[in-house]
């Protein structure tokens, strides 16, 4: 059990990289071209029950929420948690359908009683949980016997074509302590053994994991960069070193991608993999 100085201290972490304009960038830019089609993918793997209970972490700007609610029966509940509280006040203004219950709240110690949902999702989320392994015991806490846990990590940046792109211009341009968000974190989770490892610690069983492909597309080489740089945690570690360098960097980003898959649109290709288990 982490103590309450040590969560404050996440949290604040966690804030900073997501405040100012980083959130409507994240949902701007990044939304339609990473996020939006594994949304709709995630979605629709929830069965369709009258009166099932679903809670979302790690929910960001509410894009898999939105298609949660979508997709739910009328009287299905929907409760919605992230540890930043600027991605949930982003959520409940530009996205807040009735039926969303919207919570800030720390997915490693959810403010939930034991067995309160069927089934329990997290987008993109895990790979940022600093203990899985409590994570995972977190998860099956909150789920009702037979309950399901769905969640998705990006395969690596080798499979992942705008975001390879980007990683290598940023370690570049950022050298000689170059910043490797994406290759340490949103990139770095996807070796399979390793992470059903941590699903099985959690207790968890009928374990599996699906590979899910679709095309990375962006109006623009510009557009993709002004998310990949300044929607996400880079920008501030940018703009702590010098503010001026954030637009240089997006534009060198931008020119890169241009180079390796257009300027109008965009295009590659993007993998993840979808792990389901069971209570």
């Amino acid at each position: 059990m982490r103590s309450d100085s040590a969560q404050s201290d996440r949290m604040a972490e966690k804030n900073a990289a997501f405040v100012g304009s980083v959130p409507e960038n994240y949902d701007r830019y990044l939304g339609p071209m990473l996020f939006q089609p594994y949304a709709v993918d995630i979605a629709r793997r929830i069965p369709q029950r009258d009166g099932i209970s679903v809670l979302e972490t790690a929910c960001g700007t509410g894009i898999v929420t939105a298609r949660l609610r979508e997709h739910l029966p009328a009287k299905a509940k929907l409760c919605a948690t992230d540890l930043n509280e600027g991605m949930i006040n982003f959520a409940q203004a530009k996205r807040n359908p009735p039926g969303i219950e919207w919570q800030v709240a720390d997915a490693m110690t959810l403010p939930f009683p034991d067995e309160s949902f069927d089934v329990l999702v997290c987008q993109f989320g895990v790979m940022f949980l600093p203990d899985k392994t409590a994570a995972m015991r977190e998860a099956r806490r909150l789920l009702k016997p037979g309950g399901t846990f769905l969640f998705n990590v990006w395969d690596s940046l080798a499979a992942n074509d705008l975001s390879r792109v980007a990683h290598e211009t940023i370690v570049a341009f950022t050298a000689p302590e170059p910043v490797r968000f994406f290759e340490t974190t949103p990139f770095g989770w996807f070796d399979v053994e390793a992470m059903r490892g941590f699903v099985e610690a959690g207790g968890f069983r009928d374990i599996k994991v699906t590979p899910v492909e679709f095309d990375c597309v962006s109006p623009s080489a510009t557009d993709a960069a002004t998310g990949l740089v300044q929607g996400t945690p880079i920008s501030v570690a940018v703009k702590e070193r010098d503010p001026a360098q954030v637009s240089k960097l997006t534009e060198a980003t931008a020119q890169a991608l241009a180079r390796e898959y257009g300027e109008k649109p965009c295009r590659g290709r993007m993998r993840a993999f979808v792990w389901q288990a069971t209570r």
